[in-house]
Order: C-alpha cells, then sequence, then structure tokens
C-alpha cells in the first residue's frame, strides 16, 4: 500500500486541442500509452495515485468523458486536483463530481481526503509568471506589475481555499499533512511564498506540484527539502510518465 502521484496527463481523446511544443517534443509521444504501461507494472489495486492538475484538454463535460474513463480505469484508488487547463471542473461542480464518478474517482478541492493516518490537502494554486522583462545578459530587470497585481489577486484566493481545508481535517483530528498544488509554491523570482508559509504554518510534510514542462522549466521552483519540507516536482513529462511514490 504506497502513495503516488503524476500531473499533467493533458488528454484529449475527445478534443483536438493540444500544444504544438508538446507535439514537437518526444517525451509527448504516445505518453498515455506509456503511462498506462508504467502504472499497470508499478500500482496495485491498494495504492492511491493523485493525479496533480491538467487532466484534459476537453473545456466541457461531453469533451472529458474519454479522458476521465482513461484514468478511472488505472489501477489503484484515484484522487485529482484541479490545473489550469481543467475547464470542466470548477469549485461549484466539485461535489456534483464526487457524486458522479465515486468510488473510482475522488476531487479533492475545498475538501480534504485520507492516507493512513495523513491528511490528503489539495488545491490548483497559483503563481504569477510574467511577462518578465530581460536585458541583454538575459537578466530580469521588470515585469508586468498589472498581471502581478492580478495573479495576487488569484493567489489570495487559493490560499484562502487552501487554509479552510487544513481547518476542515484539524478540526477532525488530523495533525499530519501532504499538499499538493498544480501550480508550483514559488515563481522564479521568490525563495518563499504564501504557499510555503502555510506548509510551514501546518507543518506540511510532503509539498507535491505539477505544471512545469520542458527541461528549462524543471527548476523554476523550489526542489528538494526547504526549511524542513520536501518539496517534489510530478509533471509527468518531468517523471517521463512514472507515478512518483510519496509515501509507503
Amino acid at each position: 500500500m504506497s502513495l503516488y502521484a503524476i500531473g499533467d496527463l493533458h488528454l484529449h481523446f475527445n478534443s483536438r486541442v493540444w500544444a504544438e511544443s508538446q507535439l514537437n517534443d518526444p517525451v509527448w509521444k504516445d505518453h498515455e500509452l506509456k503511462f498506462v504501461e508504467n502504472c499497470n507494472k508499478l500500482l496495485n489495486d491498494d495504492d492511491t495515485l493523485v493525479l496533480v492538475g491538467d487532466h484534459s484538454w476537453g473545456k466541457k463535460p461531453e469533451q472529458c468523458e474519454a479522458d476521465l474513463d482513461y484514468i478511472r480505469r488505472l489501477p489503484g484508488r484515484k484522487i485529482l486536483t484541479r490545473g489550469n487547463h481543467d475547464k470542466f471542473w470548477d469549485v461549484n461542480k466539485t461535489e456534483a463530481l464526487n457524486e458522479k464518478y465515486q468510488p473510482e474517482l475522488n476531487f479533492l478541492q475545498n475538501n480534504y481526503m485520507t492516507y493512513k493516518d495523513y491528511a490528503l490537502i489539495g488545491s490548483k494554486g497559483y503563481t504569477f509568471e510574467g511577462p518578465f522583462y530581460l536585458n541583454r545578459e538575459g537578466v530580469i530587470i521588470g515585469w508586468d506589475e498589472e498581471k502581478e497585481l492580478h495573479a495576487n489577486g488569484l493567489i489570495n484566493r487559493e490560499s484562502r481555499r487552501l487554509v479552510k481545508a487544513f481547518e476542515m481535517a484539524e478540526a477532525d483530528g488530523f495533525s499530519k499533512f501532504i499538499m499538493f498544488l498544480h501550480y508550483p509554491p514559488t515563481n522564479i523570482l521568490e525563495e518563499s511564498s504564501i504557499f510555503t508559509q502555510i506548509a510551514e504554518r501546518y507543518d506540511v510534510k510532503e509539498v507535491v506540484y505539477a505544471h512545469c514542462h520542458g527541461h528549462e522549466r524543471f527548476h523554476d521552483s523550489i526542489l528538494g527539502e526547504f526549511r524542513g519540507r520536501n518539496y517534489r516536482l510530478v509533471s509527468g513529462d518531468y517523471l517521463n510518465w512514472v507515478p512518483e511514490k510519496i509515501l509507503d
């Protein structure tokens, strides 16, 4: 019995939207076949797999049915968090999605789920991604302050959602936590953020995130031990479609 995580499957069985950069990157070729093969080798029915956002390119529920059925057929218990491309799922639909897809799929947002004596807390998160302005040497000398202001509003919203879920779990007696974000916890300008502060406030042992694609983006945020927590990037292309074990 183990806990695994991976993000950014970007499935598109019933939708035609696809990123040109991913089409041209060999790691994405037949990635859905590689992923199923790896899951069948690695996971047992008593394992838990957390899928950390960006499940489907479909914008409407009917465009996501085949993608969610693909996830449903994977071995083990499946828990899904929201990503920025999951247009089929807004916060108000979480309860309805759980009613429709449980027990095969569990949607984690404004709630918490459990693994052994841990509470699993998840939200999309957010971070300011620019645009950043560079000088001739490639050093950042400025950024779009209007877009940063907009990003800060989303960051505050997502942080409130996380705190609400932590408070729910604490009220039910949990004191051990793992936190899942889709966006990285910090951007390239930050050494810490409100999300790292939340992780420290609740003594989170593992912070798991995705969203960062391509070798040039894999080190945009914290990797490894930072201020007593372990930070893991689990984007599918970073892991080469092999789910990462988080806990036994």
